[in-house]
């Protein structure tokens, strides 16, 4: 069961990291933790800094073929927090609670 919960939080941070990466390399400001327009390289940073916990976690899961409720497990996490960050980003007005601007 703790496999499956390590699959799920896997994509969870890969999945988070893709829109990171992606904003910090075609050189636009994109929310981080840190700040509600951060940095182009503070994005690069933070979106690598989440593909390898991502990694860490699939390795700490150490297995050598994926069994079907790993898949599941990982593609659930994908689409949470994909479905999760759509309805978050569609607000103009999107913060994290600490944002103070």
């Amino acid at each position: 069961m703790i496999r499956l919960i390590g699959f799920f939080f896997a994509a969870i941070f890969y999945f988070n990291g893709i829109p990171h990466f992606i904003q910090g390399i075609c050189g636009k400001t994109h929310m981080t933790p840190f700040a509600r327009k951060s940095r182009p390289l503070t994005n690069v940073i933070w979106g690598l800094i989440n593909f390898v916990i991502g990694e860490v976690i699939m390795h700490l899961s150490k297995t050598d073929t994926w069994e079907p409720s790993q898949i599941v497990a990982f593609w659930l996490g994908a689409i949470v927090i994909s479905v999760y960050l759509s309805i978050f980003w569609s607000n103009p007005e999107a913060r994290l609670p600490w944002h103070k601007d």
